[in-house]
């Protein structure tokens, strides 16, 4: 995009807006009620058991403020266009943070890596209707969220630990972005549509049309979203600000109840400020293909077939001079990334208490790059050709079967194997910055590895009078990914053969045990998973680590990549309680401890104690209510280390903060929501954040992390036809 930032700034209207959104603040918020099952979701091999009926629709929909439905073991779903607390989410990775155990890594107003207990990057699986998109920053500019538009999807589920083999390795979980998709019984249209408005000059726009009949569907969805740089609560800037705009086109066929073929595109693109950095992104470009087919209740043993392919392409640009000021020299960097992928899944049921899910997937990705100088100089950067620096191919075979033993107990269980192939087309390494840089020949150059790795899982399920208790074992193997193996040395002091960690770094291997409990009675609703696991070979990313310098004098800080033996447990925990028809109370707990066993310290970038309490009111089309969110003081840290998402950066304190919001809903088709977050005006930042202006951004503070957005005053309006 061309567009310019720096023209965002508040309209005349903003004061009545802010005023009005004051007033609408003395409504509290509705918390969600979470949706009880004692079963298993009946999709896919689960299918065996009948799935319980949902209840009927609340008069409004509910703002998801503390812990969202969890009604199956080691599941979490979301809603990703209902409201929630926090600000309703502008990308993948902040529609996340309303689940217990997730965290954000903050870098700027967008593009955030989300963290569940404490992983993040490739140890938490995502995927976008069944897609891996990889993005093309070799510093996280774009993880996957990042390309994520929550309206453009209809529900989000978490899978909970290494507990399902069917969508690929996982370590410590996998979240699916998906669309519903049900067939016209008759021709007619359905218009989803929303607008957001905040603090900052921040407007979302939302709108979703889709019509069709028995036999055809098409469906349409445009999204647009901005904001400037939000204020934390000192009154200071954050380098924040941007824009984002997606379109997407599905068209679908539908010869009867249990067939669906489906072609669908989408083309993205987006520019943001970061605050953490010395670049900023300035295009984030996607271009996506895919067609799926499905056909169930075929008959006989083979109840459903499922097939999918697809192409993705990230052309994605990072520079120093479009969205700030000051750069003594003006660079860019433009590295794109191609990926290749499809899946073939089939459904059996030999017997009337077992399901088996049969399949397998391929996954095939290239990376490449260039860099130079902005338009108009000698070197511009689109001039030139790219260099690949890497390919990545992974196939995979997946069989999971459900067992019903009786009317009460499940045995679950997986297998999973992966051929996973990479090679390294890196020619020469830079060492050293600015006028001691140079390159030296790459010491893993055009050398391809080769890994054969296993996953499984077998877990066991007990209904109980108002629940389901469950305990399961899982195993997994995750190969490095492209920011461990490509552009990370190896320890050591030799700067010849130590430059690369591509042959050195080994598969990381997680074996872990998680155990939990659904509720419900009368006016209760809770949850409680718990898990322990031990990680062999666990891949560090540690920076500051001293070499020789590039020249031979002296030393240089390197960040190198090596496998430590770690250990992790923790859990999350949650209730509803409904005190009258009127009030209903929430509370939610996260924790997660880590032990690096290698270093003998503390594991890095493990997020402290977070509790939420929240209490809401209903009556007729208002309801009304609040957030406490409470986090406790973070001492045990190890400086320098972390993962490829972020570092820690020293011992964190602890923090409140209190947030207020409210809906009406005008008629059956139209909801307005609005609420104020971060009341107090509290300054403070998340232990897991990156540091805050690290490059000294010329004109903004310089802050140990990247300081959370202060008061923010927000309304949203729903509009749905049907």
């Amino acid at each position: 995009m061309n567009t310019n930032l720096s023209r965002f700034s508040p309209r005349p209207g903003t004061r009545c807006l802010r005023l009005a959104f004051l007033l609408s603040a003395l409504f509290p918020a509705a918390l969600p009620a979470q949706t009880p099952s004692a079963r298993h979701d009946s999709r896919d091999a689960h299918a065996v058991h009948a799935s319980r009926q949902e209840p009927e629709p609340a008069s409004l929909a509910p703002i998801v403020i503390t812990a969202p439905a969890t009604d199956a073991p080691l599941e979490v779903h979301l809603d990703p266009k209902a409201p929630q607390q926090p600000l309703p989410a502008n990308d993948g990775a902040s529609l996340l943070k309303a689940i217990p155990g997730m965290n954000l890594i903050r870098k700027g107003g967008i593009d955030g890596d989300p963290v569940f207990r404490g992983m993040a990057a490739s140890r938490l699986n995502i995927l976008l209707d069944g897609e891996h998109i990889l993005g093309g920053c070799g510093g996280r500019m774009d993880p996957p969220t990042a390309y994520i538009f929550p309206d453009a999807y209809d529900r989000v589920t978490l899978l909970k630990g290494p507990q399902s083999v069917v969508h690929g390795p996982a370590s410590a979980g996998t979240v699916l972005f998906e669309r519903k998709h049900e067939r016209f019984s008759q021709s007619g249209w359905r218009l989803n549509a929303a607008l957001t408005g905040a603090g900052a000059g921040r407007v979302d726009s939302f709108i979703d049309l889709k019509g069709g009949n028995r036999a055809v569907y098409a469906e349409g969805i445009l999204t647009r979203a901005r904001s400037d740089d939000y204020k934390d609560g000192k009154g200071d800037a954050v380098h924040s600000r941007y824009e984002r705009q997606s379109a997407t086109a599905i068209l679908g066929l539908t010869p009867d109840d249990d067939t669906r073929i489906e072609l669908s595109a989408i083309r993205s693109d987006a520019e943001a400020a970061y605050a953490d950095r010395g670049m900023d992104g300035s295009r984030f470009h996607r271009e996506n293909q895919a067609v799926k087919f499905e056909k169930g209740r075929i008959g006989g043993i083979l109840n459903k077939i499922e097939a999918s392919a697809y192409y993705n392409y990230i052309d994605h640009v990072m520079d120093n001079y479009r969205l700030r000021h000051g750069a003594a020299t003006p660079m860019a960097s433009n590295p794109d990334r191609e990926t290749h992928g499809g899946r073939l899944a089939f459904t059996l049921t030999p017997t009337e208490n077992t399901a088996l899910i049969l399949g397998g997937d391929l996954q095939a990705n290239k990376h490449a790059g260039r860099s130079g100088s902005p338009r108009g100089r000698a070197d511009y950067y689109r001039g030139k050709a790219r260099v690949a620096d890497a390919r990545f191919e992974n196939h995979g075979l997946f069989s999971e079967l459900t067992w019903q033993i009786g009317e009460a107990r499940r045995l679950i269980g997986g297998l999973r194997a992966d051929r996973w192939r990479a090679t390294d087309k890196r020619q020469t390494v830079g060492i050293g910055s600015g006028m001691m840089a140079n390159d030296r020949p790459n010491p893993s150059a055009n050398q391809t590895r080769r890994e054969i790795l296993t996953s499984g899982f077998i877990r066991l399920e007990r209904d109980f009078t108002g629940g389901t208790a469950y305990i399961g074992l899982g195993r997994s193997e995750r190969a490095p990914d492209f920011w461990e193996l490509i552009g990370k040395e190896a320890a050591g002091q030799d700067n010849s053969a130590s430059l690369s960690v591509f042959a050195r770094l080994e598969p990381e291997k997680t074996r872990q045990i998680d155990a939990g409990a659904n509720f419900q009675s009368g006016p209760w609703q809770a949850f409680v998973s718990v898990f322990y696991s031990r990680i062999d070979d666990y891949i560090l990313i540690e920076s500051q680590y001293a070499k020789p310098a590039a020249m031979g004098a002296g030393t240089r800080a390197a960040t190198i990549a090596r496998n430590i033996g770690a250990t992790a447990w923790g859990g999350e925990a949650g209730f509803n309680y409904r005190l009258s028809p009127a009030w209903k109370s929430a509370a939610s707990l996260a924790y997660v401890h880590g032990e690096n066993g290698t270093d003998h310290h503390a594991l890095a970038q493990m997020p402290p104690l977070e509790s939420r309490l929240g209490l809401d009111w209903q009556r007729g089309p208002w309801s009304a209510g609040a957030l406490l969110r409470l986090v406790a003081a973070q001492n045990r840290r190890a400086v320098n280390q972390g993962n490829v998402a972020g570092q820690d950066l020293g011992k964190s304190g602890g923090f409140a903060v209190f947030s207020l919001n409210g809906a009406y809903r005008w008629n059956k088709n139209i909801q307005i929501n609005f609420g104020i977050d971060n009341l107090f005006d509290k300054t403070y930042a998340e232990h897991i954040s990156r540091s805050g202006q690290a490059s000294m951004i010329q004109g903004y503070e310089q802050t140990t992390r990247v300081n959370e957005p202060g008061r923010t005053l927000w309304i949203r309006t729903r509009i749905a036809l049907n």
